[in-house]
């Protein structure tokens, strides 16, 4: 029997069973484990493609709780490409400012808004529930329009056997158990992964030894929408950092830490978690408006990774492949990288376009993405809790020396927010012969601007594109049964000369179908695009 592990916020994918429960275990080109971020985006991005998906989930929609709450740009432009980031946006908090406190006084803030010329803010709070209910409206949507998307709640994975080139699952329903084959199997299922304890699969990294209590305070307020984040907070209770952060609906999530050695149902008693909130609330406003505990959790510090992402014909993305510390929103926002990054190569190999072996680099550049967050990660984790009384020094004189220094400020690491992923430098991408701007050069992650009535990476989209910025009207190139969609910006404006163009005073790129460039040249030459197509779906030199 399926066991209800949680409660959900909004039930998604109620279960319903199924003719296949009674017939021979069937095969499915794909078949991805876990409903989250990260599964629902993988199964969007290949439905659209006109890709078969199956997804399995063992609850039936999204669970309480805000958990992943900061979506950046990045994930925001993903996820505007698969046609669902309009509500994210319109019900999200934006948010630019962030301030940093030490005890009673402020260190500094910083902004993080973007330049002009992009759709998407830099962050948005909201809480996860409603970015996998916004996702599931958007699978709904394909499904009418004809894709191959199929949501199978309370259907969890109770045993799995992986052959050479497919998967047999055994999955347990209120129905009982049946058997399916997955031709591909995506792991999605979570930091504590089921699909990877089944394979014996290691999870390697640091176990911070901390403890940091959630609590979302349902409430009126007015402080400023704002990330307030304190080192060695002026309150009772909160340990040596605090966060607050506001979220839709009148929810403020806070953060407290709360040290290694504690007792775990003694610090998520009610009554004990109100003691911190009034003490933080009161330190700030003076008294103690009313509110509502929402949500309480206890959580630990993690930055871990699997050795690889691939074994075989399962592959792993989003937190169980990797895990990192909440500071610095990276976990459910590198989690669609995966997804991201996987979607096109999967579609292209299950098609017979690209070699099997394309799915090799998913592993090489996710795994690099993940060393990225786990590098930054622990940085701001040891920054924020030091350990040894020379990096508590340090930690210090840091803080310290920022409240009068301008040049000590880059130095205090609260969390380094998410930042898109870049490529630079790996296997599948081509020549840099324009040598224009580095913030788009190949391997990078494109850059939006104004473009039209819109902006640029609308008219991307998800498929090979061929880019370019001024000059004669290229033509479309074929190669490896890949066509290219053909984007030509006649009259460049200044945010594309100073992101794309430099001194140059043309170019063209070529775009893989998850936005990242390939390559660049100055003119236009056939040859080189096909060469560059064969590049980046592994069929080169």
């Amino acid at each position: 029997m399926v066991a209800v592990r949680y409660e959900t916020a909004f039930k998604l994918y109620p279960y319903e069973k199924v003719a296949a429960q009674d017939l021979p275990p069937a095969r499915h080109p794909v078949v991805i484990v876990g409903g989250g971020p990260v599964g629902l985006a993988l199964a969007l991005d290949l439905g659209q493609k006109g890709t078969p998906v199956l997804v399995l989930d063992d609850h039936d929609g999204a669970g309480q709780g805000s958990r992943a709450i900061c979506f950046a740009k990045r994930t925001l432009d993903v996820a505007n490409r698969l046609g669902a980031s309009g509500p994210m946006v319109k019900k999200g908090v934006v948010w630019n400012v962030g301030k940093v406190f030490h005890g009673d006084g402020k260190l500094f803030d910083f902004n993080l808004s973007p330049e002009d010329g992009h759709r998407n803010p830099a962050f948005i709070n909201l809480q996860q529930p409603y970015f996998e209910r916004y996702l599931v409206d958007a699978i709904n949507l394909a499904q009418a329009d004809g894709a191959p998307i199929e949501l199978r709640g309370r259907n969890q994975v109770s045993g799995l056997t992986v052959h050479d080139t497919y998967s047999t699952l055994d999955v347990d329903t209120p129905d009982g158990i049946y058997q399916i084959e997955a031709g591909y199997l995506i792991a999605c299922d979570g930091a504590r992964s089921p699909l990877r304890d089944m394979m014996g699969l290691s999870f390697d990294g640091r176990v911070f030894e901390d403890n940091f209590l959630i609590a979302d305070v349902k409430m009126k307020a007015d402080f400023p929408t704002e990330r307030w984040f304190w080192f060695e907070p002026p309150f009772e209770g909160a340990g040596q950092s605090a966060l607050l952060h506001k979220q839709p609906d009148d929810i403020w999530r806070i953060d407290f830490q709360l040290g290694w050695d504690i007792d775990r149902e003694k610090e998520l008693d009610p009554e004990r978690i109100r003691t911190r909130v009034d003490a933080m609330l009161s330190s700030q406003s003076g008294s103690i408006p009313d509110y509502e505990l929402e949500w309480t959790s206890i959580y630990t510090f993690q930055c871990r990774r699997m050795e690889t992402f691939r074994h075989g014909p399962v592959l792993f993305a989003g937190d169980s492949a990797h895990q990192v510390s909440p500071f610095g929103a990276r976990g459910a926002n590198s989690g669609v990288q995966d997804a991201d990054n996987l979607g096109w190569k999967l579609d292209l190999v299950l098609k017979g376009t690209a070699p099997e072996t394309l799915l090799d680099s998913y592993a090489t550049e996710r795994e690099h993405g993940a060393d990225e967050n786990i590098l930054n990660s622990s940085r701001a984790t040891d920054f924020m809790t030091p350990k040894t009384e020379v990096s508590r020094t340090f930690r210090d004189a840091v803080l310290t020396l920022a409240s009068k220094h301008p040049f000590a400020r880059p130095l205090v690491n609260s969390g380094r927010l998410s930042v898109p992923c870049s490529y630079v430098g790996f296997a599948l991408f081509g020549e840099d012969a324009l040598n224009g701007p580095p913030i788009s050069r190949p391997g990078a992650p494109c850059v939006d601007a104004s473009y039209q009535d819109g902006f640029l990476l609308d008219h991307l989209g998800g498929q090979f594109t061929i880019l370019a910025f001024g000059g004669p009207a290229p033509a479309s190139v074929s190669a490896e049964g890949i066509g290219t969609k053909i984007v030509h910006v006649t009259e460049p404006n200044e945010q594309m000369h100073a992101r794309y163009l430099g001194d140059a005073p043309q170019a063209i790129y070529l775009i893989r179908p998850d936005q990242h460039v390939v390559a660049r040249w100055p003119n236009y030459d056939a040859d080189a695009i096909k060469t560059a197509i064969k590049t980046a779906i592994g069929k080169g030199a």
